[in-house]
C-alpha cells in the first residue's frame, strides 16, 4: 500500500466481551498493514485483555476511557436474571459511553471513518454528529444474517409443523424448518436477551448531548457526503429492499446510516450468505477473516500456545499440563467441551452434562467458567471477562474424583487454540459461537452443537446442514431441559461418524495456507474505498 494516506485515521469501537474484543484487535492489525493509522476505543476495565504486543504495534494505539457504572452480581443461590437489571446495566453502559465518546471525538482531528461492531450501534448517533461515516462490523458470520433476513422476507413466521421454506438466493439445504424458528434462548438468560443484543429490542441512545433522534433533536442525518465514499451520492441511508409482511430482523436497523459492511467471515467459508447479504441491502458487504491471530494461520499442522497470543487468565491448570493430559491420551479420542466465556447452559443442564460425561467412557476436557448457569456474563457486570478466579464451579461434587484421569476439569480460562490443534482433540461440544467455530474448522475438529442463543442457533444450521461437519445435540421437544440421555447420544453420534470428521478435515484444507486469500483481497478492497482522495 502507499504511504501518501498513512496518517487517516480509523476509529474501532468494539462490544465488550472477548468475542467482540479479540476479532476488532485482529481487524485493527490488517487495516494498519494497509498503512492507516487505528485507534482502538475500549473502556479501562478491558486494559487488561488487550497484550502489550498489540500496543507496540506501528499505526496502532489503544484509547482507554472511563469503564461504565457496574450493577451488583445475582444472587449465587439462583440461575434466575432479573432483566429489569440488564436493561439497567445497558442504559447506564450507553448514556456513559455516550459521554465519552463524544468527549473523545470532538477533541480530536476527524477519522476518516469509525468502525463500529453492530451491538455499539447507538453509538452511530456519536459520529453522525461529527460527520464521520461509520462502517458496521459484524464479528459473527454472515450465515446468521442472511437466514435472518430470508425468514423476514419469506414470511417465515406463517410455517407450520412438518413445513419447510426455500429462501430464494440461498442453498436450498439452507431452507427454513418450523423447527429452526421455534428454538427459544435458554441458559440464564432464557428470559430474553438484554436490550441491544441480536433478537432483543434496541431501547434507543440515551437523552444525551449529541444524540440527534431524541426529542427535539430531530432525525438522525446520513452518513456525510464526500470524496471516496462513491456508493453515497446522497449522503443518505442505505436501502434494503421492498417492504414485507413482518418484522425486519434487529440487525437491518443496527446497520441503517452505515457506509459498508464488514463480516468476521469469508467465501470458502459462506461465500453465498455474504453475497445474499450484499445483494439485499445495497451497500459494499466484504468478508475480512475469520479474524484471528496471526499465530493461527502461520501453525497448521502444529500447535498453537495461547498463552504467547492472548492474555492468560487464572485457570487450575497451566497448559503445559493440558499438553501433558492430551500428549497422554489417544490420537482424536478427546470430546472438548467449552461454552465460551460469555455464556452456558442452566445449572440443570450443567448438571445434566456432567452425568453425561461421568457416563460415557470417552476421555474429556470441561472447561467451566465460575458463573456458568447463573448469568450475567462478567462483561455485563462491568467486569473484565476471564477474571473469574480459579476455584469451585457448578458441577456435582466430586466428578473429577470419579472420573479419574480419564477427564480433566478446567476451571476458569483454558487454552482453547491449542487444545484444538492437539491431535487427540477428536469433537469439541461448544455453544457456536463464532470465534469458536471458526477456530474449530480451521483445525479440522468437527463439532457437536449445543446452541445457547443469537447467532448460534443459525451457526449450528450452518454446520450441520451447510458444510456439514457437525451434529446437534437437542431433544424431541425443544421447549425441555436437555437431558443426560441426549448428550450422551450426541457425543456418540459425533465421535462414530467418520464422514463427519473426513469432511471436516477436507475443510480444514482450505485454511492451511494461511489467512483466507478472498478475506485479504476483501481487505484490499476496503481500504480503497475509504482512502481520502487525494487533493
Amino acid at each position: 500500500m502507499a504511504s501518501s494516506f498513512s496518517s487517516a485515521e480509523i476509529l474501532v469501537v468494539p462490544f465488550f466481551g472477548q468475542g467482540h474484543l479479540f476479532p476488532s484487535m485482529e481487524l485493527c492489525k490488517h487495516l494498519a498493514s494497509r498503512n492507516y493509522q487505528i485507534t482502538l476505543i475500549i473502556e479501562s476495565h478491558l486494559s487488561s485483555s488487550v497484550p502489550s504486543s498489540f500496543r507496540q504495534l506501528p499505526l496502532v494505539s489503544v484509547a482507554e476511557v472511563s469503564s461504565s457504572p457496574t450493577l451488583p452480581p445475582p444472587p449465587q443461590s439462583s440461575s434466575a436474571v432479573d432483566h429489569s437489571d440488564i436493561m439497567k446495566r445497558i442504559h447506564q453502559l450507553h448514556q456513559h459511553q455516550g459521554q465519552v465518546l463524544d468527549e473523545f471525538v470532538s477533541g480530536r482531528a476527524k477519522p476518516i471513518c469509525a468502525v463500529i461492531d453492530v451491538m455499539m450501534d447507538w453509538s452511530k448517533y456519536i459520529f453522525a454528529k461529527f460527520q464521520i461515516p461509520t462502517v458496521s462490523f459484524f464479528t459473527s458470520g454472515a450465515c446468521c444474517s442472511a437466514l435472518e433476513f430470508g425468514a423476514w422476507k419469506c414470511n417465515s413466521a406463517k410455517l407450520k409443523p412438518g413445513e419447510t421454506r426455500i429462501i430464494p438466493g440461498l442453498p436450498e439445504e439452507m431452507a427454513l424448518t418450523y423447527s429452526d424458528l421455534q428454538r427459544k434462548p435458554h441458559g440464564p438468560h432464557a428470559g430474553g436477551p438484554p436490550p441491544g443484543a441480536p433478537g432483543g429490542p434496541f431501547p434507543g441512545p440515551p437523552l444525551a448531548v449529541g444524540f440527534p433522534n431524541q426529542p427535539g433533536g430531530g432525525p438522525p442525518p446520513g452518513p456525510p457526503t464526500g470524496p471516496g465514499f462513491p456508493n453515497q451520492p446522497g449522503g443518505g441511508p442505505p436501502r434494503f429492499g421492498p417492504a414485507v409482511p413482518g418484522q425486519q430482523p434487529p440487525w437491518v436497523q443496527e446497520i441503517e446510516g452505515a457506509i459498508a459492511i464488514l463480516i468476521n467471515t469469508c467465501d470458502e467459508l459462506e461465500g453465498p450468505f455474504i453475497k445474499y447479504v450484499a445483494h439485499q441491502i445495497g451497500v459494499p458487504v466484504w468478508g475480512v477473516g475469520p479474524l484471528l491471530p496471526d499465530e493461527y494461520w502461520n501453525s497448521a499442522g502444529s500447535l498453537i500456545h495461547d498463552e504467547k497470543v492472548r492474555t492468560n487468565r487464572k485457570s487450575n491448570h497451566s497448559e503445559g499440563e493440558i499438553i501433558d493430559w492430551l500428549n497422554s491420551k489417544p490420537r482424536g479420542s478427546v470430546i472438548y467441551v467449552s461454552f465460551g466465556s460469555e455464556l452456558s447452559p442452566t445449572l440443570e443442564e450443567c448438571a445434566e452434562l456432567a452425568s453425561a460425561l461421568e457416563s460415557t467412557t470417552r476421555p474429556f476436557i470441561w472447561v467451566i467458567q465460575r458463573y456458568s448457569g447463573r448469568g450475567p456474563p462478567p462483561g455485563l457486570l462491568g467486569k473484565e471477562p476471564g477474571s473469574e478466579e480459579a476455584g469451585e464451579c457448578n458441577y456435582p461434587h466430586g466428578l473429577d474424583a470419579k472420573v479419574g484421569k480419564r477427564g480433566l476439569i478446567v476451571h476458569g480460562w483454558a487454552p482453547q487454540l491449542l487444545i484444538l490443534s492437539h491431535p487427540s482433540t477428536g469433537g469439541f461440544l461448544s455453544h457456536c459461537g463464532w470465534n469458536s467455530t471458526v477456530e474449530a474448522i480451521g483445525r479440522g475438529v468437527p463439532i457437536l452443537a449445543w446452541p445457547i442463543r443469537g447467532d448460534q442457533f443459525f451457526n449450528a444450521k450452518l454446520l450441520i446442514s451447510h458444510l456439514k461437519i457437525g451434529s446437534l445435540v437437542t431433544t424431541k421437544d425443544l421447549s425441555q431441559t436437555i437431558r443426560k440421555d441426549d448428550i450422551l447420544k450426541g457425543i456418540e453420534k459425533l465421535m462414530g461418524d467418520e464422514e463427519i470428521k473426513k469432511r471436516a478435515r477436507s475443510l480444514k484444507e482450505k485454511f492451511e495456507g494461511g489467512f483466507p486469500a478472498s478475506s485479504l483481497a476483501s481487505l484490499d478492497a476496503f481500504g480503497d474505498f475509504i482512502k481520502p482522495k487525494a487533493a
